[in-house]
């Protein structure tokens, strides 16, 4: 049997010693190293869409493994791939690490210097229970195992606030529930969240429920979420803002990926606020969304953000979609310049400024109940379909004419496409 075995290692020199090494295993298939947590997930990703047989059977994560800390990496291999298995490569082979890399999910642990024989069992043996997983998940004997790649995350984060962050998140959820996706909306403003207050809904349950819990089954998430009668599961920033403490990037990584395992599309509002939390969403998120409006103020707080997130080597610029709300032909700032400005991709669907279609539905803490006609649902279910979130019309359920999204093309799901960076003035 011929073992496909993907290294995760960042240093130059550790991967071609790795390389070199697994070169020399009997049956042993090595795929090119890939340097960072973003390139496993995606490449994993990828290779999962047709089958789980194309996966690797063994992934080796080196120790300094970035910008994901390996155990956590570890962990969001396991949960999302159960049919692969994980062994750490690290230079402190102790009992410590070794209970911590298996609580997280590892099939193995290999000290470093690396040997060829210690390799050589650590694979086969990883590669053996990888086989027999497969074989069991083949037969259909667990049901409730997710095997898939997982579902989407969009994160939603505001240059500032007021700009429309929560409302635009709510009505990507809306529309990817309309067009027949299952749909998660999580908020994760965890001090001031809106999103039961936009939506009328009270729940004794939130996120940070889940902050202390290793393993969250789906019974403890079902548990934690709302199942709203517009289709949406909803997880809620807790009514006590303080509470928001508890839910620290650890826990946002459980719960995201646990969410992600069950859910075709999970949607967070992250607020305007840089957490631990909701940096670990926006660096795990599929697509990440920043809205602003097409003011000074706002523009700057956006390009703001962008640096931040780069400086903290959360999310770079030109994989960033930038929503433009309150627009109109008339502004003097366009998108095109928010675009130069900022060094993200500015989304081809500007929202347009129309407030009044709004009030009545916001004031009443029912913005479901918008109007269809509204321009301002129109262009943001446009956007969610622009931005991959909608189910593939050969797939969903047609929607009624006249509903917005119902001719919306959807693209091919994947990260933002880069663009050539364009130096501002």
């Amino acid at each position: 049997m011929t073992t496909r075995i993907l290294p995760a290692v960042g240093d130059p020199d550790a991967a071609r010693a790795i390389s070199t090494l697994l070169s020399q295993l009997p049956s042993a298939e090595p795929a090119a190293p890939v340097p960072d947590s973003t390139s496993l997930l995606d490449t994993l990703s990828r290779l999962a869409v047709d089958s789980i047989d194309e996966l690797p059977e063994v992934v080796l994560v080196h120790e300094r493994i970035g910008p994901v800390p390996a155990l956590e990496l570890i962990r969001e291999v396991a949960l999302r791939f159960p049919a692969v298995g994980v062994v750490l490569v690290s230079s402190d082979a102790g009992p410590a690490l070794f209970s911590a890399a298996m609580d997280s999910g590892a099939r193995g642990l290999i000290g470093l210097p690396l040997s060829y024989e210690e390799l050589a069992a650590r694979v086969q043996a990883a590669a053996q229970w990888s086989v027999g997983v497969r074989r069991h998940l083949g037969k259909g004997a667990a049901a409730d195992v997710f095997t898939g790649p997982g579902g989407r995350v969009v994160t939603v984060t505001g240059a500032k606030g007021g700009v429309g962050t929560t409302f635009t998140a709510v009505q990507f959820a809306l529309a990817a529930a309309a067009s027949g996706r299952r749909t998660a909306l999580v908020d994760m403003d965890l001090q001031a969240g809106d999103v039961g207050s936009y939506l009328d809904v009270q729940f004794r349950r939130s996120i940070a429920d889940l902050a202390g819990i290793q393993d969250i089954s789906p019974r403890v998430l079902q548990d934690a979420v709302y199942d709203d009668r517009t289709g949406l599961a909803l997880l809620l920033a807790p009514a006590d803002g303080e509470r928001g403490e508890e839910v620290d990037d650890r826990a946002a990584r459980h719960i995201v990926g646990a969410l992600r395992s069950r859910y075709e599309l999970v949607v967070i509002d992250c607020g305007t606020q840089v957490t631990g939390a909701n940096a670990a969403a926006v660096e795990m998120a599929d697509v990440a969304v920043l809205v602003t409006t097409p003011d000074v103020v706002a523009v700057r707080a956006a390009k703001r953000m962008v640096r931040m997130w780069e400086r903290l080597q959360v999310r770079k610029a030109e994989d960033t979609a930038m929503v433009v709300n309150r627009w109109s032909k008339h502004t003097e700032i366009q998108p095109a310049l928010i675009e130069k400005i900022t060094k993200t991709r500015a989304t081809r669907t500007p929202v347009p400024a129309a407030f009044k279609e709004l009030q009545a539905v916001v004031d009443a803490g029912r913005v479901q109940d918008l109007d269809n006609r509204s321009t301002v649902k129109q262009a943001l279910w446009t956007l969610a379909g622009e931005l991959g979130l909608l189910q593939a019309p050969d797939t969903a359920t047609a929607p009624a004419p006249g509903t917005p999204g119902a001719a919306v093309a959807v693209r091919a799901a994947g990260p933002v496409s880069r663009l050539r960076r364009v130096r501002e003035g």
